[in-house]
């Protein structure tokens, strides 16, 4: 028999998964245990003293041996005596009469039956197994195998495997948040801010506009002033801005583990969301539980009735040979006490049903695979805590039938505002101001740069940085500039790179103001934070991502038309048409730039409206001709069309009409031949040609005396034009990686040139005359079939060794005091840069 030890130990659940068992649950567990206490103890008596004891009843022609006492006064008695039974047919009965006396008065004794010891047992054994009804002789069994049955199926989504890891992590995480000290932090803020409102409604103006509340939403601790938001542009003023005190800094080590739990709950829910399988398998159990009640109670039931003490006993009809009786009159000694076992058993079981049935109840009453946080946001700052759903919520539903508190502190780690606030606490603990000093450079342009890369905020210690000027922002989804950014007096440019920043509206105020050039990095034209549409007094916007309307839910850009100051718009998208509102800037627009990354441009009419565009870049744009559009800008100066498919340039006479063009870039391209028309362009001063298809140069393309910049680089060309010493503007040019054999000695009348490129041809021989190129500071000679250079180049006094590109053979065969002439000047150039 199971001792009470080893059963109980079948219910013996994780103390840890209590929170997840509802009062139901736990009383049914304690039924549980009272019904395994009441099987236990029946089956215990029953196998101790359970018995039945049979006695037989004689047939009416069995006569017994009856013993009379005779009759005091007579001396004669009556003996009726009757032989032993035996298993063969009773012989006939002997009556020997005496000599007969007076009649007396007689007193039975009882009824005499013979049988030995091992009779009465033999009859018991047997009637116990005939007479007692099946139910009272296995009820104890039964009754422990149903209550073990209903404590497994109590316990089986615990243990079940699919639903025993999710638990598992589920009650792991709980746990941690509950204890967690960031939750504790978090709460108690609120604590702090409704107090601060509760002050601001009594000592403060009556009516407070209901936005200006919006810290929560934009996970500041303590900054309450609203940031702008794509559904509204407007600003105000006059908006008052609350102030919250701030966090004390939490514990590095405490710290990491809240970060990592958020983390943690985040992926959970992504797992546990997506199905409703504990749901169902908890319904399932108590659906099994209420089944096996009903079963239960209608065969107990019935069966109730069959408990009884008294039980007539008819044997297998062999019997008699053994016993010469047939028939029995037996008592079951246990059957009082089983039947009030059985009551209360059947007390239980009831109980027990009804609180499956309320079980269920709750089950589809209720709708449990959905939870809403809507009490816990209205008690808390936090008001972005999303609802959920299937089994994550379900599981939720169970731990507030344990402690509602539990679900609220749970909640703080699925705010992303709360979650924000933490990273900012750490943001700012690591990132101090003497850190970020160490981060900032001088660019290129000798101007104070900070990149700040990949981190989950805006450092508040960024702002006290007064003396930047250039500010980058690359991959921070949380960015949010504060109202400190006004101590930034020298800051003029801003890079948002996949950094859709938020701002406060003192903090707009002052980008509005001076903010002179903005780059945004984006997906999605949505991303463009909507307040950049207003800083009215922006000279140059760059915009970098998807700007196609076919791919992007977002058609074309918001109004530009705030933009009254913008001088340079720079777009690095995949465009199939100029957009439709940057013609709000056409009156004053003077540089367009769009590179468009191998994308068709098809519509080039706006361009027609930019009639103060000074500069166009259109690169990468599968062009296969010039824009026609192009002749309308009269106020062109610099035309670069970099990248595109352009094959034939006859159209280049028109450009005769636009007086003020001076920079022409086609490089890049497939073009084969230059028309005669190029003349005509006489205002040219740069002419870019490089990495076409030229194989020939023609003579009235040297009759643009006002070139200064010529670059052939990078085609096939073989001969260079004796007319080429008519440009004697000229200060560069390049006719790198052709095939020229000889460099014409009227090359060196240009005598104004400064860089010379003639490497990776086939010249043989460098013309004595480079001597005549005074001011020439960089030449460039390698990769051609030189077998010797020209003392002269010593003449070229502004000549560098670091600026004379050739091979070392080559230079070291020039005579000595050309090379120390050469060399000295380096150092010279040295010494002075120190």
């Amino acid at each position: 028999m199971f001792t009470l030890t080893e059963v109980a130990s079948l219910n013996d659940i994780q103390p840890t998964y209590r929170i997840l068992k509802p009062w139901w649950d736990v009383f049914m567990d304690y039924l549980g245990i009272v019904m395994l206490m009441v099987a236990i103890f029946a089956g215990t008596m029953q196998l101790t003293k359970d018995q039945v004891v049979c006695l037989p009843v004689l047939d009416s022609w069995e006569e017994p041996t009856r013993t009379l006492r005779p009759p005091e006064t007579a001396g004669s008695q009556v003996t009726l005596s009757a032989p032993p039974l035996t298993g063969k047919d009773q012989p006939d009965t002997v009556i020997q009469v005496s000599e007969p006396a007076p009649p007396r008065q007689t007193q039975p004794t009882g009824v005499k039956t013979n049988l030995d010891f091992q009779q009465y047992v033999f009859v018991n054994q047997m009637c116990y197994h005939v007479a007692l009804p099946w139910y009272s002789k296995y009820f104890p069994y039964l009754a422990l195998i149903h209550t073990i049955v209903l404590m497994v199926s109590s316990n089986f989504w615990f243990k079940y495997p699919k639903t025993s890891s999710k638990i598992e992590h589920f009650v792991s995480i709980l746990g941690k948040c509950f204890e967690s000290p960031w939750t504790t932090k978090a709460l108690s803020e609120t604590a702090c801010e409704d107090s601060e409102e509760n002050k601001q409604r009594m000592t403060g103006p009556s009516s407070l506009p209901k936005h200006v509340s919006t810290s929560s939403e934009e996970g500041s601790p303590n900054q309450s002033t609203p940031m702008l938001v794509k559904s509204s542009i407007k600003f105000s003023t006059e908006k008052p801005v609350i102030e919250v005190p701030s966090m004390t800094i939490l514990d590095k080590k405490d710290g990491e583990q809240a970060k990592a739990l958020f983390e943690k709950v985040r992926k959970f829910r992504a797992h546990v969301e997506d199905s409703d399988l504990i749901y169902k398998l908890y319904v399932a159990q108590t659906t099994i539980k209420t089944f096996k009640f009903i079963l239960i109670l209608c065969y107990t039931t019935t069966f109730v009735a069959s408990i009884e003490f008294n039980h007539d006993c008819i044997p297998e009809p062999n019997i008699k040979h053994l016993t010469g009786y047939t028939k029995f009159k037996c008592t079951h000694n246990m059957a009082f006490m089983l039947k009030k076992l059985l009551i209360s058993y059947i007390a239980l079981i009831c109980v027990y049903g009804l609180v499956c049935i309320h079980t269920l109840v709750w089950l589809f009453r209720r709708p449990l695979k959905e939870y809403s946080f809507e009490k816990v946001r209205e008690e808390s700052s936090f008001s972005d805590i999303p609802d959920v759903k299937n089994d994550f919520a379900f599981l939720l539903h169970m731990v507030d039938q344990y402690d509602q508190l539990y679900s609220k502190r749970f909640g703080v780690f699925l705010s992303e505002v709360s979650e924000n606030r933490l990273r900012e606490i750490s943001l700012n603990h690591e990132w101090t101001f003497e850190k970020l000093r160490q981060h900032v450079n001088r660019n290129s342009q000798d101007k104070m740069e900070l990149h700040l890369f990949m981190l989950s905020g805006v450092p508040d210690a960024v702002f006290e940085l007064t003396d930047l000027e250039i500010l980058k922002l690359e991959l921070i989804p949380e960015a949010r500039i504060t109202a400190k950014i006004s101590q930034m007096i020298n800051l003029q440019e801003l890079h948002l790179y996949h950094c859709p920043a938020k701002v406060e509206q003192t903090a707009f105020s002052f980008l509005r103001d001076h903010l002179r050039c903005l780059h945004v990095k984006f997906t999605d034209v949505a991303e463009i934070p909507t307040w950049v549409y207003l800083l009215k007094n922006l000279r140059e916007l760059y915009l970098v991502g998807n700007l196609n309307s076919e791919n992007n839910k977002m058609i074309g850009l918001e109004s530009l038309r705030d933009l009254r100051h913008l001088k340079v718009l720079n777009l690095k998208s995949n465009l199939t048409k100029i957009p439709t509102n940057i013609t709000d800037l056409a009156p004053h627009l003077v540089k367009l730039v769009v590179h468009n990354d191998g994308t068709k441009l098809l519509v080039l009419n706006s361009l027609k409206k930019m009639m103060n565009l000074a500069d166009l870049e259109l690169h990468n744009c599968e062009l296969e001709r010039i824009p026609h559009a192009i002749f309308s800008l009269t106020n062109l100066q610099e035309l670069d069309l970099k990248s595109n498919n352009i094959r034939t340039i006859e159209e280049v006479i028109s450009f005769q009409h636009l007086k003020r063009l001076t920079c022409l870039k086609l490089w890049h391209n497939k073009i084969i031949t230059i028309p005669l028309s190029i003349s005509h362009v006489k205002n040219l001063e740069s002419l870019y040609l490089s990495h076409n298809k030229l194989e020939c140069l023609p003579v009235p393309l040297f009759n643009l005396l006002k070139l200064r910049h010529l670059d052939l680089s990078h085609n096939s060309i073989v001969l260079i034009p004796l007319e080429i010493g008519f440009l004697q503007n000229l200060q560069f040019f390049a006719i790198t990686g052709n095939k020229v054999e000889v460099v014409p000695k009227q090359l060196f009348k240009c005598t104004k040139l400064r860089t010379l490129c003639l490497g990776h041809n086939c010249i043989s021989v460098l013309p004595e005359k480079i001597g005549h190129l005074v001011q020439l500071t960089h030449l460039e000679l390698k990769g051609n079939c030189l077998d010797r250079l020209p003392s002269q180049l010593g003449q070229c006094r502004l000549l560098r060794r670091n600026c004379l590109l050739v091979e070392d053979h080559l230079f070291d065969s020039l005579p000595i005091e050309v090379k120390e002439v050469i060399n000295q000047e380096t150092n010279v150039t040295f010494a002075n840069g120190m």
